[in-house]
């Protein structure tokens, strides 16, 4: 599953290193966001109205952002 980032590029999203993810769920079985564990995240331009399409896999630690790829 893929949740929806609420940032304009890759490297804002990058530059929110140890705060929390703003994002939109999509999944309609249950919650995809989790506080500890590893996200595959999108940003989707026609859906956030924000910047350009990007892919990245975050992981979270007690629910802050700790590492962007």
């Amino acid at each position: 599953m893929t949740l929806i980032v609420k940032y304009p590029n890759k490297r804002t999203l990058k530059e929110a290193v140890g705060g929390q993810l703003y994002y939109i769920e999509t999944s309609v079985f249950g919650p995809e966001y989790m506080d500890n564990g590893v996200l595959t995240v999108a940003n989707r331009p026609h859906i956030t109205g924000l910047g350009r399409e990007f892919f990245a896999r975050v992981t979270m630690v007690n629910g802050k952002i700790e590492k962007v790829v």
